[in-house]
């Protein structure tokens, strides 16, 4: 779909969500952005049959119908109630979660969709605060230079190209070709999920051992990505279990961050400091991972033990409060 059609079709849903009358085809045409270009009457009807059988076919629920009973000409809405998006209910937890997913955008090529999300999440009411707890940076790295061209490579179905390291910094780089699937963050890293050309197989490729430019081959279309499958199974499958390093005691508000008490196993109710809460116990396989997740729950989680992972979380906070940190905090 060409830019300039798919700008018309933001505009004709927007015209069409804003009335509560049913706007005539040639009242459409007058006031939608992009229909005054039609070179005479046919082509404007061709062009608006095309985009109404777009909208339906894309779920939009195209009202058909007349204001009154002395309409002559069937006119068109959007039922504001059929299509607008219902109440948005995000736990305190989740909703950090959304905050550190759209801080995570930070590449100039995605910032503008992440900024999007967030706008159209508080316009929705849903609460996703700036705070320090969303302050704390996610692991995933988004500088990384080849997230944005796999990321336009997928979405437009090209072969690319690249250099890739095997098994580190000084490792060898070797050229491959590839069927990108799609990206996937997981453990704190980025990988490329396809179809390795070179070995005939499904691979998986950590974005940090790209070497150099990623080069897009071939014609838009060219990559069809194959049903039912599961990118995140794949990474994780390629990466294999993370052995176990330990265990962690955490004290946990009642009534706050749930997604951290499903993950642990929980010991007992606990009181701290005239807060009522529970005792979880988490297990610990990456150290700097569950101490940024800690993090990002603000006051109403503390480390209990071991020691080194409370200090952990003060770091994080202290780094968030950059300049303004005066104190030494309480991460336990």
């Amino acid at each position: 779909m060409s830019a300039a059609r798919a700008e018309r079709l933001v505009n004709l849903v927007l015209c069409l969500m804003s009335t509560r009358q049913y706007l005539t085809a040639e009242r459409i045409r007058s006031i939608v952005p992009g229909y005054a270009e039609a070179a005479g009457d046919e082509a404007f009807f061709r062009m608006f049959e095309r985009d109404k059988a777009e909208l339906r076919e894309l779920g939009v629920p195209l009202e058909t119908g007349h204001t009154s009973v002395f309409d002559t000409v069937e006119g068109y809405r959007i039922a504001r109630a059929d299509y607008e998006l219902g109440e948005i209910e995000l736990a305190p937890d989740e909703a950090t979660a959304v905050a550190l997913a759209g801080n995570l955008w930070d590449s100039p090529e995605l910032s503008g969709a992440a900024h999007g999300a967030l706008v159209k999440l508080r316009a929705a009411g849903v609460e996703v605060a700036e705070t320090p707890a969303a302050a704390i940076a996610p692991g995933a790295a988004a500088g990384e230079p080849a997230l944005a061209p796999l990321l336009a490579a997928v979405r437009t179905g090209r072969v690319v190209g690249f250099d890739h390291r095997r098994g580190g910094p000084t490792g060898e780089a070797v050229h491959r070709t590839v069927e990108p699937w799609g990206v996937v963050s997981f453990r704190g890293r980025w990988y490329l999920v396809g179809h390795d050309r070179d070995r005939d197989d499904v691979r998986c490729f950590r974005l940090s051992r790209i070497d150099g430019a990623v080069r897009a081959t071939g014609p838009e279309g060219a990559v069809r990505i194959p049903d039912g499958v599961d990118l995140r199974a794949l990474v994780r499958a390629s990466a294999g279990p993370r052995p176990v390093s330990g265990t962690a005691r955490v004290w946990v508000a009642a009534g706050r961050a749930t997604g951290l008490r499903r993950t642990g196993r929980e010991r007992g109710p606990l009181t701290r400091a005239g807060r009522d809460g529970v005792e979880i116990e988490l297990d610990v396989r990456d150290p700097a991972v569950v101490a940024r997740w800690l993090a990002g729950h603000g006051p109403d989680v503390a480390v209990l033990d071991p020691p080194e992972l409370a200090a952990a979380v003060r770091a994080l906070w202290t780094a968030a409060l950059g300049p303004a940190a005066t104190g030494t905090g309480t991460g336990r």
